[in-house]
């Protein structure tokens, strides 16, 4: 069992390490070295860049307080208590080695010590230590950011005890909230091995192809399930320089004879932007900079920056398309001739390949590299996925017409993954397939809903029969928008609810709200009756999940904003992500949320309350602001997560099995619930709103149309003629709607939309 816990070493990854812990619900000790005025300050300004980071390393800013701190030499007797040690000091060997000397003359017999190195073998940390000290070491190395990767990396030394490696998996995978991939003890382990190999592949193939850098990350983005920021935004988001020191690191580890080096060598044009400042984004800018307010790009050829293209390639373009349509899109990429396809076939040739190559030699098991690249660096699909879905002979094609080596596994050509018995299996280096091995209560939906068919289905969502009669509704439309297709399925549901209805699904993010390009659509047509008919359509599906006559539980994850959130507010219970990002956004694109969400709001804070003018002005602030909760603890603050009905769990893989242990626990003597009234606010409420809003806009504080918005939310709640009055619900939708509709016809809020729609963000008018 692990308790008492402590991290030695508070940089980047051990103060978030420290931090994640805490995140956990448990205490730990931070010990770094004595500052040179205050003995404590290395640690507590480890603390202080946890508590003002963004995004939040701390789910809320309270768990700071389970973090102690202190230094290893006045403290460091305080680790004789401890379960559970973490050690990430500077990568150097000397420094470790002296350390764990000192570990073990001072800790217990019990005590497990774990390294969050992700370069040295751990043979070399632990040579010349006693057994007693290996049996009970490994590497545990987490990825930055700590609280949001999902990937832990652990591995194994020759002596490490299985109970030793049992209780880590274990407790990472339900305390910390991690993916556990259990690593052979070979360099780079597996995410950095692929991952890092793949960017640098990009850069190789975009230099050779002579592409812009705009082109490359557009290709080598979202069209092939890797995060938009592609190679050369990583590159700036990481940091430029540390990119180089990544690269260094895996070229003086991995063997002469690694596909690495051809990609990995020193690059004169990034050493020349690191002597001169361009580090990324923390420091003057990157390949991408903004200089004299113009974005520009550096030039692969030319070595110098132009102007930024904003246009996408039309190969992206086509590839988003087959994404929408549920196509396969990568078959889009490497179609035709031309520089782009050609940086498309031969990036996915050889990353695919290589990833390939490693099976038998890091791993046995393709689960286990597909699992790092998703949990570690955020691919929709992992390298074996995605050679089946390209096939496993195009694959092959590619390297040949690379003169390359095509490895065993591919020359195989069978596919890594198939349904065998109803039950998804992955083919190992010896060619066997075998189960797909997750935890007892882990379940990733995009890999179980392989094994199933959906009982109603269109481009935009998914309705599904799982276990015991239950019904889970699937959005997977781009961002997961919502449109009157998504609402078709949760309406589908409503009709055939089964004996319980989940809304989840496990891709990054929930939903980001409803699709804004209809609405533009409909705005720009002056189709104000086709835009209160789509919004009516969706109060009365989010009505009828509200009532149906079996629990409904929603299971979300990442962004769950707008017309997501509204679907979330009309069910029985919620199980959420700890790190969800939940609220109602719309008022800054000028609309206010129209599918119950003011409705919804107000309710749960005149439940809370128990006052309907207090309500009315927390509802106001809520959806004028249009606040987000970071974590469920910080949307409790808004009213979006009720405590004691509501709850949450740290891994995102149990979010469903969670979900489906809720939906049973509400099963039994389950009746809807209670349809209530509500009061339209009178007095001086609408006054004193225009008063707050006038005052600052008068300061600097918001914009001439931030406060038309927040009066059309006021309009909601508060009565027009300031006399107090009770209506039902299906007024306060109606309210809704004609207060939306009136935003939507300003000019302010289209030009929102539009700035918002256009990539430039969010537009203060």
């Amino acid at each position: 069992m692990i308790d008492r816990i402590a991290v030695i070493g508070s940089g980047t990854m051990g103060a978030a390490i420290a931090g994640q812990i805490a995140n956990a619900g448990l205490e730990v000790l931070l010990l770094d070295l004595p500052g040179k005025e205050q003995r404590n300050s290395v640690a507590e300004g480890a603390v202080k860049r946890l508590l003002e980071s963004d995004p939040p390393a701390l789910i809320h800013k309270g768990v700071a307080k389970k973090i102690s701190v202190g230094n290893i030499s006045d403290d460091f007797a305080k680790l004789a208590d401890m379960d559970w040690i973490v050690e990430a000091v500077v990568e150097r060997l000397d420094i470790k080695q002296d350390l764990y000397r000192r570990l073990d003359a001072t800790i217990s017999d019990s005590c497990i010590v774990t390294s969050n190195t992700s370069t040295i073998p751990i043979k070399l940390l632990i040579e010349g230590m006693p057994d007693s000290f290996q049996e009970r070491f490994a590497i545990t190395h987490y990825f930055n950011p700590v609280r949001y990767m999902r990937l832990l990396e652990l591995v194994r030394g020759e002596k490490t005890r299985k109970e030793v490696m049992d209780v880590l998996a274990d407790f990472n995978d339900r305390q910390m909230g991690k993916g556990v991939v259990t690593c052979a003890d070979t360099p780079g382990f597996l995410g950095n091995r692929v991952g890092v190999y793949a960017l640098q592949v990009g850069i190789d193939e975009a230099t050779k192809q002579q592409l812009p850098i705009e082109t490359a990350d557009a290709l080598m983005g979202r069209p092939m399930g890797i995060p938009k920021t592609g190679v050369f935004g990583l590159y700036d988001l990481i940091g430029v320089d540390l990119m180089a020191d990544v690269v260094r690191s895996l070229r003086s580890i991995l063997p002469a004879s690694d596909a690495f080096h051809a990609v990995g060598a020193e690059n004169p044009m990034i050493n020349a932007m690191i002597e001169a400042g361009f580090t990324g984004e923390k420091g003057l800018g990157g390949f991408y900079v903004t200089q004299d307010g113009a974005e520009q790009a550096k030039d692969l050829v030319t070595g110098e920056y132009r102007q930024r293209a904003t246009d996408l390639p039309q190969r992206a373009i086509d590839a988003a398309t087959a994404i929408a349509e549920q196509r396969e899109a990568l078959t889009d990429l490497v179609k035709g001739e031309g520089a782009e396809a050609d940086f498309c076939r031969n990036v996915l040739a050889r990353v695919l390949g290589y990833s390939a190559s490693l099976l038998g030699e890091v791993t046995d098991n393709p689960q286990a590299i597909d699992d790092a690249m998703k949990l570690g660096f955020n691919w929709v699909r992992g390298p074996f996925e995605m050679i089946d879905a390209l096939g496993a002979e195009n694959v092959a094609k590619f390297l040949v017409q690379l003169d390359e080596v095509v490895p065993d596994a591919i020359q195989a050509n069978k596919p890594f993954y198939a349904v065998n018995n109803d039950e998804l299996c992955v083919r190992f280096a010896n060619g066997e397939m075998t189960p797909v091995d997750l935890p007892d209560g882990v379940v990733r939906f995009h890999l179980k809903k392989q094994t199933l068919k959906p009982l109603a289905s269109n481009d935009s969502a998914s309705v599904y029969a799982i276990a015991d009669d239950l019904r889970l509704i699937e959005f997977h439309s781009k961002a997961n928008a919502l449109t009157d297709a998504s609402m078709a399925m949760v309406a589908a549901a409503v009709k055939d609810p089964g004996k319980g209805i989940i809304v989840h699904n496990d891709a990054q993010h929930y939903s980001a709200g409803v699709d804004l390009n209809a609405f533009l659509a409909m705005i720009e047509q002056s189709d104000w009756q086709g835009i209160d008919a789509f919004l009516e359509r969706f109060q009365m599906t989010v009505k009828a999940l509200k009532y149906v006559n079996v629990p409904v539980v929603g299971a979300p994850s990442g962004l769950s904003l707008g017309g997501g959130c509204e679907v979330l507010l009309h069910c029985d219970q919620l199980v959420m992500h700890a790190n969800i990002v939940m609220g109602l956004v719309e008022s800054s694109v000028g609309l206010i949320p129209s599918g119950g969400g003011v409705k919804e709001t107000y309710w749960r804070w005149y439940q809370k309350l128990g006052n309907w003018e207090e309500a009315a002005w927390k509802t106001w602030m809520n959806v004028g602001y249009g606040a987000t909760g970071t974590s469920p603890d910080m949307a409790d603050k808004l009213g979006y997560y009720r405590q004691g009905t509501d709850s949450q769990v740290i891994n995102r893989d149990r979010l469903y099995a969670s979900a489906v242990d809720a939906v049973t626990a509400l099963q039994s003597g389950y009746a809807p619930p209670a349809v209530p009234s509500f009061t339209l606010v009178g007095g001086d409420m609408l006054q004193r709103m225009r008063s707050f809003m006038e005052e600052g806009v008068g300061k600097g504080m918001f914009t001439p149309h931030d406060l038309t918005v927040a009066m059309q939310v006021a309009t909601i709640v508060c009565a027009d003629d300031g006399q107090e009055a009770v209506v039902d619900e299906d007024h306060m939708y109606q309210r809704e709607r004609e207060a939306f509709i009136r935003l939507a016809q300003t000019d302010e809020s289209k030009a929102r939309i539009e700035h918002l729609l256009a990539g430039k963000g969010a537009l203060r008018n």
